[in-house]
């Protein structure tokens, strides 16, 4: 049996991220990109804690940096939602090409 290492952990992240680079990049769908970055998020969110267990045992560094990443992105996604619910009041549509002028 195969002992799981920091790699698998970064593997994991990279993954993470660019499945949310991908989505925000390809996506039409507001709510479709505001979901990709909370992908990239929790990407970078998984590589701070992964360099924090495996290299700093002492301090608690990566540990702090993700709590704030955390709240960094439940502040972007209520920001978000709230612009997107006025853009939608305004346009009726999901679609981001509609926005081109706001």
């Amino acid at each position: 049996m195969q002992d799981i290492t920091i790699y698998h952990y970064l593997i994991l992240g990279l993954s993470l991220f660019l499945i949310g680079l991908t989505g925000s990049i390809l996506s039409k769908h507001v709510i479709k990109i505001l979901i990709s970055i909370e992908f990239l998020l929790t990407g970078v969110n998984l590589n701070f804690i992964t360099f924090a267990t495996f290299c700093d045992n002492t301090a608690l560094d990566g540990y702090i940096i993700s709590l704030f990443y955390v709240a960094i992105g439940a502040v972007e996604l209520a920001v978000g939602l709230y612009i997107f619910y006025f853009m939608y009041s305004k346009k009726k549509s999901e679609n981001i090409d509609d926005y081109g002028e706001l």
